[in-house]
């Protein structure tokens, strides 16, 4: 890539020129090669018309999901989730997130003490995002040793919902710079609508009325707490 052209506008503005089905996960999920101005790059693509139905959430709203955690994660500016956009594609209109490089083999399981850190971050995530579906290969590592966090359909619910392998901090303070985000989250969402940033925006029209509720709630609960909810005792990963 160019400093003219990044992977982000090859995903956004670029022609898919071929689209692989993967056999990870109920919902139809695809490899796509896109291109734009002579480059190419690598997305996953879950198209809206390809998710199976649930009964707990809504039809047709697992990629807005993914969306949506993409944006909270920007926002925040905790940099969890890869880059992610909401696009058509060979299968209608879906959502498309960055690919990253990664060994398959290495999941939540794999991941050692110098991770603990980054896991901290996600674990908070998946407190306010109500993450429901944390499974341990829905976390990777990029080339570069980066944690990333993947696979947010079930995300934002306005039930509790919070489903997770990671329990590794449970009775221990949240660190303070996560906390600090949150109260500047907060104080944007409880701002006048046309106060708020565009992102902001975005992402609240991406939710029910009951699910933004609902957010309001949990940052309400987190900040209230300040701690990782569960039992506190020694877990693989309390170092940092």
């Amino acid at each position: 890539m160019t400093s003219d052209t990044t992977v982000q506008d090859v995903l956004r503005h670029g022609d898919i020129l071929s689209c692989q089905l993967t056999r990870l996960g109920s919902n139809y999920t695809f490899v796509v090669n896109v291109a734009l101005d002579g480059y190419e790059a690598l997305g996953i693509y879950k198209p809206r018309d390809g998710e199976a139905p649930l009964w707990d959430f809504p039809n047709g709203t697992l990629y807005k999901r993914e969306y949506a955690a993409y944006l909270f994660s920007d926002i925040l500016g905790w940099d969890l989730v890869p880059f992610t956009i909401i696009r058509d594609g060979p299968y209608g209109i879906g959502s498309v997130q960055e690919f990253i490089v990664h060994d398959p083999k290495e999941n939540y399981y794999t991941l050692g003490g110098e991770y603990a850190d980054q896991l901290r971050v996600v674990c908070c995530f998946d407190l306010v995002a109500n993450s429901t579906d944390r499974k341990p290969n829905h976390l990777i590592t990029g080339g570069d040793g980066k944690l990333w966090s993947i696979d947010h359909g079930l995300t934002f619910h306005s039930d509790v919902k919070i489903r997770t392998v990671i329990w590794d901090f449970g009775g221990e303070p949240i660190p303070e710079p996560l906390l600090d985000s949150l109260t500047e989250f907060q104080a944007r969402l409880s701002g006048p609508e046309k106060s708020m940033p565009k992102r902001l925006r975005e992402l609240l029209e991406l939710l029910t009325p009951p699910e933004v509720e609902a957010l309001k709630g949990r940052l309400d609960w987190v900040l209230t707490e300040r701690t990782y909810p569960g039992l506190s005792r020694p877990r693989r990963r309390r170092g940092g």
